[in-house]
């Protein structure tokens, strides 16, 4: 357009508003700036069309009641300006404990769909139902049951896991911050604080969902017996009993404590000793990550002969199996008749699924607490 024509954006920037260094990603509002009011309506004047003052007087007020926000941060929004620029997603929610439960159940259910595989391949090795050896299970339920049968019982998997995450994490951030010392007080407790409160977090939520994990087994080994949760929950009770639910709950409750407490113990010291060592408050994802997946390895690698009694005390008289009266009965049984190895069959899947899982956990809660925030100056 010529120089002397009517125009609202000229090159002597003597228009509505001047956006420089405009890119591909339009993130960024550091370069939104006002201008006078006059260069638009300096030009619609121009043309005659009426009194420039009172143009000029409706257009301030239509700036400042619709425009004030352009190039700054929303009182009430969810996007907020990143230091170097863009935009960083960020919810308001100003409960702390629904900010707990939600992030805890969202980490929860991402983890558990990432290893779903190999906790298939784990379970089937413990009870020895579909071979001895991780390749044998493998290629068995490939040939029986095509790749969906690496995910048969994901489903139940992630409604157990997604509310048993977020009841634990609840609980464990709720006993911890009554435990832990304030600032220059003296510990209120000889031992720490994230081993008491990772072990209530652990029984707490074993207790909220444990039928849910018994039906999981049930639909995983029991091919073709059940016809989804429901018809396993009803066929349960009815044949069963009520008590049938809570099958193999003690040893599933002595195993719980120890790994729970290792779990969050080992990962708050590592994070600890990350920041002493690094000398950094921040942790990245991917070292979460790690700290996460090394917690994780410690605390299964503990427990893991009291996973499996709680396995075989699950499954029952399956297929001819022996019925064991308790966890110790359990533990005799299989030392007696398998040996120690007995003990750890399954061992390496299952720190091939625990070990991922702990630190796709970890990351996933650390991110959404970063996202779920209680105002908008939290980081």
């Amino acid at each position: 357009m010529a120089r002397g024509g009517n125009q609202l954006f000229d090159d002597n920037r003597d228009g509505f508003l001047r956006i420089s260094g405009l890119g591909s990603q339009w993130n960024s509002f550091e370069d939104v700036q006002y201008l006078p009011a006059g260069g638009l309506f300096a030009s619609v004047n121009q043309m005659g069309m009426g009194d420039n003052g009172s143009l000029k007087s409706l257009y301030n007020d239509l700036c400042v009641k619709y425009l004030s926000f352009v190039g700054v941060q929303e009182e009430e929004g969810v996007l907020k300006k990143k230091e170097k620029g863009g935009l960083k997603l960020k919810i308001k929610i100003k409960n702390p404990s629904l900010r707990r439960l939600l992030s805890g159940g969202i980490a929860g259910a991402i983890s558990r769909t990432a290893v779903a595989p190999l906790e298939t391949i784990r379970t089937h090795l413990m009870v020895g139902s579909s071979g001895h050896s991780t390749n044998e299970v493998f290629n068995n339920i490939i040939q029986t049951d095509g790749w969906k049968g690496l995910f048969r019982g994901n489903f139940v998997n992630v409604i157990r896991v997604a509310p048993s995450k977020a009841i634990e994490l609840f609980a464990y951030d709720t006993v911890n911050k009554k435990l832990s010392p304030a600032p220059g007080e003296q510990p209120k407790l000889p031992i720490p604080a994230s081993l008491i409160a990772g072990a209530c977090a652990g029984v707490s939520s074993t207790l909220c969902t444990y039928p849910l994990e018994l039906v999981k087994t049930r639909l995983t080994i029991q091919r073709g017996v059940y016809n989804g949760i429901v018809d396993a929950f009803l066929k349960i009770l009815r044949e069963e009993g009520p008590g049938e639910l809570y099958r193999g709950l003690a040893p599933s409750l002595i195993g719980v404590i120890p790994y729970a407490a290792a779990n969050y113990f080992a990962y708050d010291t590592l994070r600890k000793a990350y920041r002493k060592i690094l000398k950094q408050e921040k942790i990245g994802n991917i070292e979460t990550l790690l700290i996460g997946s090394a917690a994780g390895a410690i605390s299964s690698s503990a427990t893991f002969p009291l996973e499996v009694a709680r396995k075989h005390m699950q499954v029952g008289a399956l297929s001819g199996r022996q019925v064991y009266k308790n966890v110790i009965h359990a533990l005799a049984s299989i030392l007696e008749q398998e040996g120690i190895q007995g003990l750890y069959k399954g061992l390496g899947p299952s720190c091939m699924k625990l070990v991922p899982a702990a630190g796709i956990s970890f990351m996933c809660y650390e991110a959404c607490k970063k996202i779920l925030v209680e105002d908008e100056e939290e980081a």
